[in-house]
């Protein structure tokens, strides 16, 4: 296990400026990447094809100049969003190996500019999406953005349901993409939305599995932690069931071709089916990293194929 930062050495006041001096200079391009990667860029980069799917199946042409502000709200509003995750869980976050690295408990950006900067790329990003793309497609990011930070995040140290909840503002850029289009809620955008918003529990189950012990030890109440490996199982094979069953929904409701259909049925199937037995065949934990990484084309397959037989 890597060295540990303490969080009493991560945790400084945000009002405390002279605290910062024990942090390195952001205005160096080290110090830039630090604050980047509060950003999360792995996660922004699925956002943004979600939110991009979002926009190709709203049943209008496409209005590229506002798209494209549509699409830089977003990415500012879930980086956003994922600085203030990092700076209210940094103490957390120092107690994980998978997250120990990350810029604050790594000690690479201070807890006051963390915070500084993710108000500021919220501050950025709402005004962007209300008064530049539609006043729908900032009331949804803003939604998002306190449900995220002032609900699921501290949620997530008092009960495993924070999932479900932090699922909603999960689930919110294939909505952002579809109003910056049309402006208004439809079928379309809610259909996504309801994939996405399924999809990221058994996809978030599972890192939980193969990460039980690092939750555990950092106190957080995951599905893993809270119903043990076996109840995590059962937890991921209902809500792959779940998935698929929401996945049928866009023909069932004849509002795509039966292509669609075919494509979501048979990846379906696939995935519920090596959620059910992979655990069978291979350890546990392997299985659960294995089901984690599979459902991100699983869900790229589901969205493109949706947006194509529109």
């Amino acid at each position: 296990m890597p060295h540990v930062i303490h969080a009493s050495s991560v945790a400084g006041s945000p009002g405390d400026r002279s605290h910062d001096l024990h942090y390195p200079s952001w205005l160096t391009a080290q110090g830039l990447r630090a604050l980047f990667e509060l950003m999360k860029p792995g996660v922004t980069r699925l956002v943004m094809v979600t939110a991009a799917c979002g926009a190709l199946a709203a049943p209008r042409a496409v209005d590229w100049s506002r798209l494209m502000l549509g699409l830089i709200g977003t990415v500012l509003v879930v980086g956003s969003a994922n600085a203030l995750n990092m700076y209210l869980e940094r103490d957390v976050d120092a107690l994980m190996s998978r997250t120990a690295s990350r810029p604050l408990p790594s000690g690479r950006v201070s807890p006051a500019l963390a915070l500084r900067f993710g108000l500021l790329l919220g501050a950025l990003s709402l005004p962007l999406l209300t008064f530049g793309v539609s006043p729908v497609s900032g009331l949804l990011a803003a939604l998002a953005l306190v449900v995220y930070v002032a609900v699921y995040t501290p949620l997530k140290r008092v009960t495993d349901y924070a999932l479900h909840i932090g699922a909603v503002p999960g689930a919110m850029p294939p909505l952002i993409g579809y109003t910056a289009v049309t402006g208004e809620l439809g079928i379309e955008g809610l259909l996504l939305f309801a994939i996405l918003l399924v999809w990221q529990l058994p996809h978030f189950g599972a890192i939980t599995v193969f990460r039980r012990e690092e939750y555990a030890r950092a106190g957080l109440k995951v599905v893993a932690v809270q119903r043990g490996v076996g109840g995590a199982r059962r937890f991921i094979v209902w809500h792959s069931l779940l998935l698929l069953g929401v996945s049928l929904l866009p023909t069932v409701l004849g509002r795509v071709g039966w292509g669609y259909f075919i494509v979501a049925a048979v990846s379906g199937l696939a995935f519920v089916a090596y959620a059910s037995f992979g655990a069978r065949t291979q350890p546990t934990a392997q299985w659960a990293r294995r089901l984690f990484f599979l459902s991100m084309p699983y869900l790229v397959v589901l969205y493109v194929a949706l947006v194509a037989w529109l």
